[in-house]
């Protein structure tokens, strides 16, 4: 099993289309590389919104990854996915395992629009998981706001 860090936007509707996909063992919502800003309340300054994924690579490369995600972000938007905006709504992948980011990096780099790309890809230096009401939220709440359309966030379900 090995581990990267999704960041497509809304981390519960990203939750709730990675988890479905064939290879995933388990997912948890979550936010990657920033800082704890105790003088404004314990905000989290600078992190992206992510989803801590854990999959097997024998059945889902990080290619095939990078396939999924792509299917429900903007690429090139920075800092917003459907009506959220904000640095904590960027898109990115972040892993400990160079290898995955090479590989992230590749995929990009093989497309034809790669230099309009805004997806990070960068080494994770932290991550937080989110409090219990984030995690798994669409499926307790299907009707809250999400940005991946309905269908998509569906389309992997009853595989």
């Amino acid at each position: 099993m090995q581990q990267i860090y999704i960041a497509g936007g809304c981390l519960w509707g990203v939750q709730e289309f990675i988890k479905y996909l064939p290879g995933v063992i388990t997912t948890e919502a979550g936010r990657a590389n920033g800082k704890y800003n105790q003088t404004t309340q314990g905000e989290y300054d600078g992190y992206a919104e992510c989803v801590k994924t854990v999959f097997a690579p024998s059945i889902l490369s990080v290619s095939k990854i990078m396939d999924y995600l792509f299917e429900i972000i903007d690429p090139y938007s920075v800092n917003k996915q459907g009506i959220d905006e904000g640095p904590k709504y960027r898109t990115g992948i972040y892993s400990h395992n160079p290898a995955h980011l090479v590989q992230a990096k590749q995929y990009i780099n093989n497309r034809k629009d790669a230099a309009k790309i805004t997806v990070e890809v960068l080494p994770l230096k932290n991550y937080v998981r989110s409090d219990d009401e984030h995690q798994d939220r669409l499926t307790h709440f299907p009707d809250d706001y999400c940005h991946i359309p309905f269908e998509l966030l569906h389309k992997y379900r009853n595989q």
